[in-house]
C-alpha cells in the first residue's frame, strides 16, 4: 500500500501509524479522505501530531468517515453534544475506562471506531495504550480457533471493573434504568478488510453463552491475558495537539491512569459501527 498525500511512519511493528503533511481543520478531498481510511484499515489506529481543532472541525472530520452517535450514558459539549469530554479532574482517582477494552461492546451495534483530541494533558503521564485483535487470533492456535469460532459472548455495562472506572465521572453521566447487554461472536470478521479478530475484552465481556461458569470464566481469563500481551501493543504519548483515530473493530485500548494530582481532558467523536458477525 502506498500513500501519495500523506505521510505514514509507523510506531510499533503490531499496530499504530502517525499520519503528517495534514491540516485536519482543512476541507479535505476524496482522494485524502481515502488514504486516511486505508491507513486506519492497516494499522487498526493512527495518530496525528500539531493538530489545532475546534470542536466544530472534529465533528466535520469525523464527518468523513462515517455517522456520528452519541456516546451511552456519557453527556458532551453543550453546544455540541456529539462531542464528549473524557475529563480526569486533578483531585479524582479513576479515569474513565481505564482498563483493557472495546468500546461499547454491550450495544448491539458497536462503534466502528472513534476520533480523541487531547484538550488538557499531565506534565508526564497518561499514554494510551492500543492492542491489535487480528494479530491476537492469529497468534492462537488452530485448534483454540477452531474451539473459539461459532462461540458467542455476553457484554455488559455493568461489569463491576468498568463501573469502577466511572465513579468520578458520574455527575457527568446520564445512567441508564437498567444494564445494557448484548451477545457478540467471540470471533468477528471485519466487515471492510474480511480479516478474523477477537472480539471480547476486559472491561464488558462477562461470560460465553451456553457455558457454565466454570468453564466459561478460565477460557475468558485466558483470552483477555493473551490479548494484551506485547507483541499485539503499541503506546500513544500525547502532547498539545494531539489526535488518535482508532478502528474499534479490531484494537483494545487501555488509558494509563499514572497522573494523580493532575488534569487530563480529551474530546471524543463516535462513529457508528454496525453488528458484528
Amino acid at each position: 500500500m502506498t500513500f501519495k498525500i500523506i505521510k505514514v511512519d509507523e510506531i510499533s511493528p503490531a499496530l499504530g501509524a502517525e499520519i503528517s503533511n495534514i491540516d485536519l481543520g482543512s476541507a479535505l478531498d476524496s482522494e485524502t479522505v481515502k488514504e486516511i481510511r486505508d491507513a486506519l484499515l492497516r494499522y487498526r489506529v493512527i495518530f496525528f501530531r500539531d493538530q489545532d481543532i475546534t470542536p466544530e472541525k472534529h465533528l466535520k472530520f469525523a464527518k468523513y468517515f462515517g455517522d456520528i452517535v452519541e456516546y451511552p450514558m456519557v453527556n458532551g459539549l453543550k453546544d455540541f453534544p456529539h462531542v464528549v469530554p473524557v475529563h480526569k479532574k486533578a483531585d479524582e482517582q479513576y479515569n474513565f475506562g481505564g482498563l483493557w477494552h472495546s468500546d461499547t461492546s454491550y450495544l448491539p451495534k458497536p462503534p466502528m471506531g472513534a476520533i480523541l483530541v487531547a484538550r488538557i494533558l499531565p506534565a508526564k503521564g497518561g499514554d494510551t495504550l492500543f492492542a491489535n485483535m487480528v494479530k491476537a487470533y492469529e497468534a492462537l492456535s488452530a485448534p483454540m480457533k477452531e474451539l473459539l469460532d461459532g462461540l458467542i459472548a455476553t457484554n455488559s455495562s455493568a461489569k463491576s471493573d468498568v463501573v469502577k472506572s466511572r465513579v468520578d465521572s458520574q455527575k457527568d453521566m446520564r445512567s441508564p434504568p437498567e444494564p445494557l447487554i448484548a451477545e457478540h461472536p467471540i470471533v468477528r470478521r471485519h466487515p471492510e478488510t474480511g480479516e478474523k479478530s477477537l472480539y471480547v475484552n476486559f472491561g464488558h465481556t462477562v461470560n460465553i453463552c451456553g457455558m457454565k461458569d466454570e468453564e466459561s470464566l478460565p477460557l475468558l481469563d485466558f483470552l483477555f491475558s493473551h490479548q494484551r500481551k506485547e507483541e499485539f501493543c503499541c503506546r500513544f504519548h500525547w502532547l498539545p495537539g494531539s489526535i488518535a483515530f482508532w478502528d474499534n473493530r479490531a484494537t483494545l485500548h487501555y488509558p494509563l491512569n499514572d497522573y494523580q494530582g493532575h488534569e487530563r481532558l480529551m474530546h471524543r467523536v463516535t462513529l457508528a459501527g454496525d453488528v458484528p458477525v
